[in-house]
């Protein structure tokens, strides 16, 4: 006997996104109470005096004061010489003064696993062959 679903599967609307990540934040702050506004933008870009994009970085601190680094990038003719550090330790100094107690993000190991090692990164988790051939890693840093 097969049982025929009283649902469907279809793609999300924007206001269907909204409340699927307000139905999270709910159940999660019933669980733990939030530390922080659920979510504070952290979003940085460096130019240079031509006002030319160099890089930047998108992360922001969620409502436990966790720092979440969601991508830093530098432009390829800057890196290696200390632009992707300068960015990383601006974010991480805003965010503590907005009191951010840790820091989450993840790379690849071909993309940046051995500058977030150098910054004090301690690696969490790995998912070994993906993509193909390499791994994702999860690390974090104390903060405080």
């Amino acid at each position: 006997m097969s049982l025929t679903p009283d649902f469907s599967i279809i793609p999300a609307k924007a206001s269907e996104v909204k409340s699927i990540v307000d139905g999270i934040n709910t159940y999660n702050l019933s669980k733990v109470p939030a530390l922080a506004a659920v979510w504070t933008p952290l979003e940085f870009v460096a130019k240079n005096r031509n006002g030319n994009l160099l890089g930047g970085v998108l992360s922001g601190i969620g409502y436990w004061n966790g720092l979440e680094i969601k991508l830093l990038w530098v432009e390829e003719a800057y890196r290696n010489q200390g632009l992707g550090t300068t960015l990383l330790k601006h974010t991480e100094k805003v965010a503590r003064l907005k009191g951010a107690v840790i820091s989450m993000l993840d790379t690849f190991d071909f993309q940046a696993k051995g500058f977030y090692l150098k910054h004090g990164y301690e690696p969490v988790g790995e998912i070994k062959d993906f993509p193909k051939g390499h791994n994702r890693i999860y690390f974090s840093k104390r903060l405080d």
